[in-house]
């Protein structure tokens, strides 16, 4: 069977997380089996449809990575892939079911005349459900034509994925009810119906249902907030999906070879925003330096701490070089590097009275400021020594001193290793900030 899969969505709003999901999984499954993905739009709610929103579902679906096959700038033997283009279809399989006589007119509007009777369908992460349309009372005959001559998503929805030959509707569980609708309408078309796998809600981190305005929701906002989209992707894919191993950190292409719908969860999936960081840390760790510089330079431009002209480029990329594993976001970049770039540096509040509590801080800094400067050639591995030997020297452990020269160095007590901090520093700035430093808590 070649396998075609679809993601159909409405350009009534930014991408979503869950809708990226959707999108990611009929992606994998399509990949997996060497099948198509079809990417149409049900742009019919002409109200509520703006280019913008269109626009971030291309986007939000560019970024991360899911490259469809037919539709949007990509054209294809089955389209138009708008729905708003496709009228003429529509008309032409509604005679289909007037020539059966299966609708009729009520009010002005046109009813799907359902067959009574208990419909079963197999799901391929649900499994087998049924719904009885024998009491007509529970389930009425359905609109499927409005009184204007619009048609319902029911209709369309069926006849694009008739049209389009989809194999596999892989969708989110709160179509599963419309799904035995969706069989009635393929069984008197007279053509066999794609099938369904319905994915599982994600809710939120305390457990309700996740809404558009929830933290997280939006695609188009990660890569603002720092995160790469090969983190987002592996994230996604792991609200609902399991390897069924201890395994957490794919990428994309092992995310294909490793898919498959039966190791879908049928519980819901729960957001963990931890989790998501977590993730881009691993991802960002991946990355090679240049290339994690190349990601995380537009943070740092935007930060000031860069002049376009790329001065200082290269003490730049050492600089990030020096903080790839300490940092989760891209976004937290350039103050991780900062003191590296900038002359003058603040000294955070904490360390400094961490610092000040060592009683002879200031004298320790005074002579390694001097020992510092006193080094026949600089280098990180002599600063070190000159650190334990100064120490040593004034009746204090190495570890007395390493706490207070760090945050001299970089005003934090936290980041790259210390011998990073002073290869990238250089000896003048080195000499500069602990002096600084000395004198501040002497005085």
């Amino acid at each position: 069977m070649n396998v075609r899969t679809r993601f159909a969505p409405s350009p009534t709003g930014y991408l979503h997380v869950g809708g990226a999901r959707t999108a990611l999984f009929n992606y994998l499954f399509a990949r997996k089996h060497g099948g198509c993905l079809v990417l149409r739009v049900e742009d019919t709610d002409e109200a509520r449809n703006t280019d913008e929103a269109r626009a971030a579902i291309f986007e939000g679906m560019t970024w991360l990575g899911l490259d469809w096959d037919e539709g949007e700038g990509k054209g294809g033997d089955f389209g138009p892939y708008n729905q708003s283009e496709r009228s003429a279809l529509y008309d032409k399989w509604f005679e289909v079911l007037r020539s059966k006589d299966r609708v009729y007119e009520d009010d002005g509007a046109w009813r799907f005349r359902f067959e009574r009777k208990p419909i079963k369908m197999h799901d391929l992460v649900c499994g087998e459900v049924t719904i009885d349309y024998t009491d007509e009372s529970n389930t009425p005959d359905m609109v499927i034509r409005r009184s204007d001559g619009s048609y319902v998503f029911h209709f369309v929805n069926v006849v694009d994925d008739l049209e389009m030959k989809i194999t596999h509707v892989i969708r989110g569980e709160d179509h599963l009810m419309n799904t035995p609708k969706h069989l009635q309408l393929f069984e008197a078309f007279g053509v066999p119906a794609p099938q369904y796998a319905h994915i599982p809600l994600i809710l939120n981190e305390n457990g309700s249902k996740m809404s558009k305005r929830d933290a997280g929701a939006a695609v188009g906002d990660y890569p603002k907030q720092g995160f790469i989209s090969a983190a987002v992707v592996n994230f996604i894919a792991l609200l609902g999906w399991s390897p069924k191993s201890d395994e957490e950190v794919f990428s994309m292409d092992e995310l294909i070879e490793r898919f498959s719908l039966e190791a879908v969860n049928r519980a819901p999936a729960r957001f963990d925003s931890e989790k998501c960081a977590w993730l881009n840390q691993q991802h960002l760790m991946k990355l090679g330096a240049n290339d994690f510089a190349y990601a995380a330079r537009p943070f740092v431009l935007a930060a000031g701490l860069l002049s376009p002209d790329g001065e200082r480029e290269a003490l730049y990329i050492r600089s990030a070089e020096a903080v790839q594993d300490k940092v989760r976001l891209l976004s937290e970049v350039p103050d991780a590097i900062s003191f590296l770039l900038q002359e003058d540096i603040s000294i955070d509040a904490d360390s400094l009275a961490k610092v000040a509590k060592n009683d002879q801080a200031a004298t320790l800094l005074a002579a390694l400021a001097d020992a510092f400067d006193d080094l026949a050639e600089w280098s990180a591995e002599q600063a070190k020594n000159a650190i334990g030997k100064t120490a040593e020297a004034n009746g204090a452990k190495p570890g007395q001193l390493m706490f207070p020269t760090r945050v001299a160095l970089s005003g934090k007590s936290g980041g790259p290793d210390l011998g990073d901090i002073l290869a990238l520093l250089g000896r003048d700035r080195s000499v500069a900030r602990v002096r600084t430093l000395a004198a501040k808590l002497a005085s």
